[in-house]
C-alpha cells in the first residue's frame, strides 16, 4: 500500500504538545525526528524507525504522519492547521510548515516490538509476552501487555495518571466503564485490583482482539469484561448496552476536546457518588475539561499532573 507522508517542522520543546494537537485534528499516529540525544532507557523503550540524526541539537524537530492515498487529506490538513494556529496562541511551536511526499507501506507493529521492554509504574510491573518476570518482581502487580495496533501499553503519562487513580479508588464492588478502551490496560488494571466487572467502548475494531489477548495473558476470564465497538457519545445502541446509572468508576483517557463532548453523556451512566477519571488532557486544556465537568453538576475531587499532562477526577454527587 502507498501512503501520503506529511512532514511538519516544529521545535523540540513543542514536540509533545504538537503531537497532541495532531491527534485532536484526527491524525492517528506520528513519528518524531530530532537531534536530542537518546538515553539508554529511551533506546530500550522507544521504536526508532528512522536513522538517528547526528550533530548538535539545534532546537528543530520534524514530525511525520501518514495517510492512505485514498483518504480525504485536505480536510484533515485544514483541521491540523486550525489546531496549530489555536495552539500558537498559547505557546511557541515554530514555523510548523508541512511538506508532502509518498512512501511505501511498512510493517510498523512488528518492527517496534523489539524495542518494547518491561518497565514499572510505581509498584506495577508491565511486561511483554517475550520477557520473563524476575524473582525480585514477585511482590509487584504484574501486568502482561503486548504492544499492538490498539492504543495503550502504559508507557504514556496519561495512562499512568489513570492507573494511579484506579489504585486509589477501585473496590471489590466496582463496576467500571472504560471509554476508549484500546488495549484494555485500564480495565485490566482495575480487574487486577479487584473490580467486579468492566465494560469497554472503543471506535477501533482492532480493540476486540487486543483486549481478548491481553485478558487471556493476565489470566482474567472474558466474562469479567464486555466490549462494544462504537461511539458512546452519539450511538444509542452503545448507550443502551452500557446501561444508565450503572457504574462506580468511569475512565476516559482520550483528548480534551473529546472529553468535553463526552462528559454530558457519561454522567447518565454514572451512579450517584460515582467517579469520573479523565486523562489525555494537555495542561493548556485543563480548564476546558473541568468546566465541562462542572457544567454537568460534577464535583472536581482531584487534579493530578505528570509532565504537560493532566488527569481530572470528578464525582457525581
Amino acid at each position: 500500500m502507498r501512503w501520503k507522508k506529511y512532514r511538519l517542522k516544529t521545535l523540540t520543546s513543542a514536540e509533545d504538545i504538537v503531537i497532541a494537537s495532531l491527534a485532536e485534528a484526527g491524525v492517528e499516529g506520528a513519528q518524531i525526528e530530532d537531534n536530542v540525544p537518546l538515553s539508554e532507557s529511551d533506546l530500550q523503550q522507544m521504536f526508532v524507525d528512522i536513522p538517528l540524526a547526528e550533530g548538535p541539537d539545534d532546537g528543530t524537530a520534524y514530525i511525520d504522519f501518514y495517510l492512505d492515498e485514498d483518504a480525504d487529506a485536505q480536510k484533515l490538513l485544514d483541521a491540523v492547521r486550525q489546531e496549530l494556529e489555536e495552539l500558537r496562541q498559547f505557546t511557541e511551536i515554530g514555523e510548523c510548515s508541512i511538506e508532502e511526499s509518498v512512501t511505501e507501506d511498512k510493517d510498523w507493529v512488528n518492527n517496534w516490538k523489539q524495542y518494547f521492554h518491561k518497565f514499572k509504574v510505581d509498584d506495577i510491573l508491565i511486561i511483554p509476552s517475550w520477557e520473563d518476570v524476575e524473582p525480585d518482581d514477585d511482590a509487584k502487580m504484574v501486568l502482561h501487555i503486548d504492544p499492538g495496533t490498539a492504543f495503550g501499553t502504559g508507557m504514556h503519562e496519561t495512562t499512568q495518571l489513570c492507573m494511579r487513580q484506579l489504585k486509589k479508588y477501585v473496590t471489590p464492588d466496582t463496576e467500571l466503564l472504560d471509554v476508549g478502551t484500546g488495549s484494555g490496560i485500564l480495565s485490566i488494571v482495575a480487574l487486577k485490583l479487584g473490580a467486579k466487572h468492566a465494560f469497554g467502548t472503543d471506535l477501533d475494531p482492532c480493540t476486540v482482539n487486543a483486549v481478548s489477548e491481553n485478558l487471556a495473558a493476565n489470566g482474567i476470564p472474558e466474562e469479567k469484561m464486555d466490549l462494544v465497538i462504537g461511539n458512546i457519545i452519539d450511538d444509542p445502541s452503545v448507550q443502551d448496552q452500557a446501561g444508565l446509572e450503572k457504574y462506580d468508576i468511569v475512565t476516559a483517557n482520550i483528548l480534551a476536546d473529546v472529553l468535553t463532548a463526552l462528559t454530558p453523556e457519561i454522567v447518565k451512566h454514572m451512579k450517584h457518588g460515582a467517579l469520573y477519571i479523565s486523562s489525555g488532557i494537555l495542561d493548556v486544556k485543563e480548564k476546558d475539561v473541568t468546566d465541562a465537568c462542572r457544567a454537568q453538576g460534577l464535583e472536581i475531587v482531584e487534579i493530578t499532573r505528570q509532565g504537560e499532562w493532566v488527569s481530572v477526577t470528578a464525582r457525581r454527587n
